[in-house]
């Protein structure tokens, strides 16, 4: 029988990717999201690429009732897979308790849910920035969590430590918090990919979007910093790469095969890229020429972090295989056919 499994911001950019590889994996999806910032024909790019449309609720998780019923609706869901949340850095900055709110209470719903419903365990979206500046690299699971830079950070620890009580009381859940680094890149049918609401706040979309000629430049960050070529260093994850880590991930929860009650592993690719190192690639990969200048540093920019990723590589049997340029030419890839569409 096939396992059913919630996916909540499943239309968004890292989760309609998840969907498809678990659609491919043999599971059944359902989509829970409120649209906030993605688009509901996002399934459609999904139903091209796996010939299956997941079930779809336009749900507000914060609501508890609406919350329940897809619980209702669905009786079979065996699994959670947690993306719905707020993410900009500086937007959260600015609207802190939008953050607190949003990205808390949507996950204390779904874990007081799941027991009462037979959920068996839940995925956790993690994030490096749970780890600040690393006093040493590569960051491994056990490098010490620092104080969040940013209320959004902060409620990634906070999402971390929630879990790991919930289930230390007593609740007969697994879970697995997975650690992203810089997800990036697009489906390589183009059928889906990164698409921002308004000026993005993610690297690779503004930097295709500056090379589409939507933006007039694209900024650099400081070419001042402790790093080979000055710029800031971040370990790129490719998104279809990253999706099947949580396939891998959820395999392990179905199967029983997990040895802690919460399991938390690093999803990155184990090498550090510069800014400058990735708009070189970029141009590389595409041939397109990128209008870009140096400027002053950003507040709250950490200055290098890449990850160990050893331990997913070998409990979870999964490996980032992507060469970078190919990742990056899908993303332009996937700008081209936005721009054939209209959309940007």
């Amino acid at each position: 029988m096939k396992e059913t499994i919630l996916v909540t911001g499943g239309t968004g950019f890292i989760g309609s990717h998840t969907t498809v590889e678990l659609q491919q994996a043999g599971y059944d999806v359902v989509i829970v999201d409120n649209l906030s910032n993605s688009r509901e024909d996002v399934l459609d790019g999904i139903e091209k690429i796996t010939g299956i449309r997941p079930a779809f609720e336009k749900v507000d998780l914060r609501d508890f009732d609406a919350t329940e019923s897809v619980f209702k609706k669905y009786p079979k869901i065996s699994g959670i897979i947690h993306f719905a949340a707020s993410k900009a850095v500086g937007e959260s900055v600015q609207k802190p308790l939008l953050y607190y709110h949003n990205n808390i209470v949507s996950l204390i719903n779904l874990l007081q849910l799941m027991p009462k419903y037979d959920v068996k365990g839940i995925i956790f979206s993690s994030s490096c920035t749970v780890y600040g500046q690393p006093d040493v690299l590569p960051a491994t699971e056990e490098t010490p969590i620092k104080k969040a830079e940013s209320p959004y950070g902060n409620t990634k620890q906070i999402n971390e430590e929630i879990i790991a009580d919930t289930i230390k009381s007593g609740s007969p859940i697994k879970a697995i918090l997975l650690r992203y680094f810089n997800p990036i890149g697009a489906h390589p049918t183009a059928f889906i990919g990164e698409m921002p609401n308004g000026v993005p706040q993610n690297l690779i979309p503004y930097l295709t979007q500056t090379a589409m000629g939507i933006r007039k430049e694209l900024s650099v960050f400081g070419d001042d910093y402790d790093t080979p070529d000055g710029s800031c260093i971040r370990d790129y994850i490719y998104v279809v790469d990253l999706a099947k880590a949580h396939v891998c991930a959820m395999t392990r929860i179905m199967e029983d095969q997990t040895t802690e009650p919460v399991e938390v592993y690093n999803i990155g690719t184990g090498t550090g890229t510069s800014v400058l190192e990735l708009i070189n690639a970029f141009e590389k990969a595409t041939g397109v020429k990128l209008n870009y200048k140096i400027v002053g540093r950003r507040a709250g920019d950490i200055e290098k972090v890449w990850g160990n990723v050893d331990k997913a590589n070998k409990v979870l049997g999964w490996k980032a295989e992507t060469p970078l340029e190919d990742v990056l030419a899908s993303a332009w890839k996937w700008q081209c056919v936005l721009r054939e569409k209209g959309i940007m």
